[in-house]
């Protein structure tokens, strides 16, 4: 685990989670930035997606269609990186 890629969160239970950037990226057409993080300990290997401000507040994508986004993001860096 590489201490660069990694962010603490706090989750639902208020338990502080180290978390590894996967991937960050912003939209061009409407500047929305994102970050797609995966929990190093997690072994099913998801990919949770939020978007992030300024000040680096993060904020969970809940929204269908924008998760959906993120998951073809993820998949073609993927498959650029192949």
């Amino acid at each position: 685990m590489n201490k660069d890629n990694i962010v603490y969160i706090t989750d639902d239970s208020g338990e502080e989670r180290a978390m590894e950037i996967v991937l960050y990226f912003q939209l061009e057409d409407t500047g929305c930035r994102y970050v797609l993080l995966s929990d190093p300990e997690d072994e099913n290997g998801d990919v949770f997606a939020f978007l992030y401000d300024d000040d680096g507040n993060l904020t969970p994508v809940e929204d269908e269609e924008t998760l959906t986004m993120c998951s073809e993001v993820l998949d073609e860096y993927f498959e650029e990186d192949e």
